[in-house]
């Protein structure tokens, strides 16, 4: 299974908003947002589900995945949010969608540092907190199909927005 860790695009500056869910991406953040996933939508890329953080500068870059035609299907995850559960998100996985879909795609779309720290403790087995994984930037890894992924993933992919555009 392929399994991309999208960072949210550039979004208002922090303490902007009362509630830092309720951060959206600015102008800039869609624009390059946008650029970015057509770039990706170019190069074939297609994702068979998109989970998203519940976080508006997430929901937002999960939807412009959607509308360029990455995804047709996107699903909120808690485990997603800041400081999410990565055992949480793995039980998901394992319980909804890994046994039957080993050779598809999927996308999450997240934040700073905790996807970075995620492909981290899949690729190397734990998080050393030395991968930065930049505004609308992106991660490839490959899930081992069987057994538990901690340590057994391949990274394929670590770009930052500038070297797709």
């Amino acid at each position: 299974m392929e399994l991309y860790l999208i960072r949210h695009g550039i979004a208002a500056e922090r303490g902007t908003y009362h509630n830092d869910r309720e951060r959206p991406l600015t102008k800039i953040g869609h624009e390059k947002t946008s650029k970015v996933a057509k770039e990706l939508q170019k190069r074939g890329l297609h994702f068979d589900l998109i989970l998203t953080s519940p976080l508006v500068r997430a929901k937002e870059t999960a939807a412009i995945l959607q509308d360029v035609g990455l995804g047709s299907l996107v699903e909120e995850s808690e485990s997603l949010a800041p400081e999410g559960d990565i055992h949480q998100w793995l039980s998901w996985l394992q319980q909804r969608w890994r046994k039957t879909n080993a050779q598809r795609r999927l996308a999450l779309v997240g934040h700073q540092p905790d996807l970075a720290n995620w492909a981290e403790m899949l690729v190397w087995g734990v998080s050393n907190q030395k991968l930065v994984l930049k505004k609308a930037g992106v991660i490839g890894l490959k899930l081992p199909n069987t057994g538990k992924p901690f340590g057994r993933s391949e990274l394929f992919l670590l770009t930052s927005p500038k070297w797709l555009l």
